[in-house]
């Protein structure tokens, strides 16, 4: 059994402490264990390993703990720890022996995003009035939300919950009142991207696997812009919400995987993506999602004789003309594209009335007190509240500054959701009729329009947090409602990371993940981050 002696920074014996405390006792187990070096592992590394008992699941969760140990207390990547990690573990080692393997994330380390519903664990989006160690009262959920009950019905080990910024509200910086800052894995000094920070730095950090993240406004691919890591924000309606604190899951919310290569978030969308009678919208991917899989498609040959648009000023205007050293990364990036057999279009948007027309959008329906209702019905019979009211009644206080307390209508209901989906209408025919009258199959962006942002954006005003970061996709695809994915690429001279995006029309996944898999195996652009443990001094 382990045993914890001195440690570096914050042990897993501080963070389980309370109702996590178990997550420190793993089962008895041989005084020999192999060392496993978990940094950039990925799902297919762990199963041939598995294949040829090389090790164990309960020894492989053993060793990302530890990992976790080291580094965790410099980073804070994360808000909770599983305390079931190890048991969970130590089963699927059983069912393996047996015969059984539940596919390919069996036995694989994963986290997943503390707005993420998982059963009997604590869920706080951020928040400390939904933590009991933060002087708020403990929302835990009767049952995991139903991405979560396929991850885990699929045999992932869910190691523990990640840090995000209060209720996801910050696209570049991850701080919750519940468990401070979290660090970019790669530089501390710049942001990690927000809104799923946390599990961006777990992952690039290699605490885990890969994770899932939730977006609203480029929350899953500014986070893996600025940590050099493949994020899918998937096509409204592909992947249930449900068990997922909203912002706004009427019309944008979704939740996508973040991985380090191609494949394990592809792998990833296999298994949480599709139909399920907990979110009805995802019903809309019937007919959408290929049949064998959105790993089936995944070769080198992807790219040949494909046709992309070009970032341009009639996409957008902020963050435009692209910072200099972006440009020359971005220039590089296309030329792998045309070696690989692919045309650029350039600025197909030029011209078109899209900026325009996006500009002149009516504002997104207020759908919080709907959608945070919806939500809080689900937690279950055995929840201290399932509304805000009565979270209020317990303590005394007023959620979210009263935001919550408009009647929660249904928002197809009111002639603001009609104007919004109107106008989503109106700008969606305009963008296929641009891919349409190009002939393209896609388009291919810088993820960022700049270097990361500092974390501290200006020293003398530490507290000052502007939500900055210089994407070029997001919100436009957001309240498009399509697909992007994020691919690693190259680094900037002072070493944070360039990532490009391929974006497609809806349903368009299993496209945009081929172009991603040939772009990525063909220039090979992810470099694992040196870590280090927290400084004693702080």
């Amino acid at each position: 059994m382990r045993r914890y002696s001195k440690p570096i920074g914050i042990t897993l014996a501080i963070i389980c402490s309370g109702y996590l405390q178990e997550a420190c006792t793993p089962p008895e187990e041989s005084p020999i264990r192999p060392v496993i070096n978990v940094v950039e592992l990925t799902v297919q590394d762990i199963q041939q390993a598995y294949a040829s008992k090389e090790y164990t699941s309960v020894e492989l969760t053993q060793a990302f703990l530890d990992q976790i140990d080291l580094y965790e207390g410099h980073y804070n990547s994360f808000i909770s720890m599983n305390p079931n990690a190890m048991e969970v573990a130590s089963q699927l080692d059983k069912e393996r022996d047996s015969g059984q393997i539940r596919g390919p994330l069996h036995g694989v380390p994963v986290v997943i995003k503390d707005n993420i519903d998982h059963q009997g664990l604590v869920t706080t989006a951020g928040f400390s009035g939904f933590s009991s160690k933060t002087g708020g009262i403990d929302m835990i959920p009767d049952d995991d939300a139903a991405v979560v009950e396929r991850l885990r019905n699929a045999g992932a080990i869910i190691l523990g919950k990640t840090n995000l910024p209060d209720f996801a509200g910050d696209g570049t910086r991850t701080k919750s009142s519940v468990s401070g800052t979290t660090l970019n894995a790669y530089d501390v000094t710049k942001a990690p991207g927000g809104s799923s920070g946390g599990t961006a730095t777990a992952v690039n950090a290699s605490f885990a696997v890969l994770g899932l993240g939730t977006e609203t406004g480029g929350s899953i691919q500014n986070p893996a812009g600025s940590q050099s890591l493949v994020g899918i924000k998937p096509t409204f309606g592909l992947v249930p919400l449900e068990g997922v604190v909203p912002i706004n899951a009427t019309y944008i919310d979704v939740v996508g995987p973040l991985a380090k290569t191609v494949y394990d978030a592809a792998v990833t969308l296999d298994i949480i993506a599709g139909p399920s009678q907990e979110d009805l919208a995802t019903f809309a991917s019937v007919g959408r999602m290929p049949v064998e899989g959105y790993t089936k498609g995944l070769t080198q040959t992807n790219l040949e004789g494909k046709r992309f648009g070009s970032i341009g000023a009639g996409w957008r205007e902020q963050w435009l003309p692209l910072n200099p050293e972006t440009e020359k990364l971005y220039q590089e990036a296309l030329q792998i594209l045309k070696g690989q057999g692919a045309s650029i279009v350039d600025d197909p948007f030029k011209n078109s009335g899209f900026v325009e027309l996006y500009e002149s959008r009516p504002r997104v329906p207020s759908v919080g007190p709907h959608d945070m209702m919806v939500y809080m019905q689900g937690l279950g019979e055995s929840s201290l509240f399932n509304s805000v009211q009565e979270w209020e009644t317990l303590t005394g206080q007023t959620f979210r500054g009263g935001r919550m307390q408009a009647p929660p209508a249904r928002p197809s209901a009111t002639e603001e959701g009609d104007a919004f989906q109107a106008w989503r209408i109106q700008i969606r025919d305009l963008y296929r009729n641009i891919l349409q009258s190009s002939d393209l199959d896609g388009l291919f962006f810088p993820q960022a329009g700049a270097p990361i942002r500092d974390l501290i954006e200006d020293p003398e005003r530490p507290d000052y947090s502007p939500n900055n970061h210089p994407e070029l996709a997001s919100n436009i695809i957001n309240e498009l409602g399509v697909p992007l994915v994020t691919v690693p690429f190259s680094y900037y001279p002072d070493g944070t990371p360039f990532v490009v995006v391929f974006i497609g029309d809806m349903w368009t996944e299993e496209e945009l993940l081929g172009y991603a898999y040939d772009f990525e195996q063909t220039s090979l652009g992810r470099i694992a981050p040196s870590l280090f443990p927290k400084p004693s001094d702080q």
